[in-house]
């Protein structure tokens, strides 16, 4: 139990430290628009252009993973039940407001990193691009105070390993 309370100690002072930096205004506005992007009904859309575009392959690939992502994802969120920064941390209160209770994993992270492996196993040529993303995605939910770092850490870990498990699954 020690090694997470020193994890957590040093995730609220890093949490800490990001939330104290002077472009915290303009961070926050450009946080809210990065998460948005992240948002789960993104997705579908996107699957379903895919189909549309004949990448029925990919799109499979997506509904697979993807399905197995959030699988995982709801039993860490529910197993772990780390509480948020507001409600971890005294007088902190968060620039929006989260869709659900607990911190660990991110969800947004996660999808975020799952969609950027996926499409550059098709897309190449757009992998900068596409983790540049996912990595903004994680950083926008920590500047935006509804997870810690670690949780965006293992958001994208997640997001990773269920991509890699949907395309040697299927392809």
């Amino acid at each position: 139990m020690n090694i997470l309370q020193n994890i957590h100690a040093v995730d609220v002072h890093t949490f800490s430290w990001c939330m104290a930096r002077k472009h915290r205004v303009t961070l926050t506005r450009i946080g809210r628009a990065v998460s948005f992007s992240a948002d789960g009904p993104l997705y579908a859309f996107l699957a379903l252009l895919l189909w549309f575009a004949g990448e029925a392959t990919l799109m499979l690939v997506l509904v697979l993973g993807f399905l197995v992502e959030r699988i995982l994802y709801l039993v860490l969120k529910r197993g772990f039940k780390r509480n948020r920064p507001a409600d971890a941390l005294d007088n902190f209160n968060s620039f929006i407001i989260p869709s659900d209770q607990f911190s660990f994993p991110s969800g947004h992270t996660s999808g975020a990193f799952f969609m950027a492996y996926c499409l550059s196993e098709w897309f190449p040529s757009m992998n900068m691009i596409l983790y540049f993303w996912a990595a903004n995605v994680g950083l926008s939910r920590i500047f935006l105070g509804v997870h810690f770092p670690t949780d965006t850490v293992i958001g994208a870990l997640l997001g990773t390993s269920c991509a890699a498990l949907a395309i040697g699954i299927l392809i």
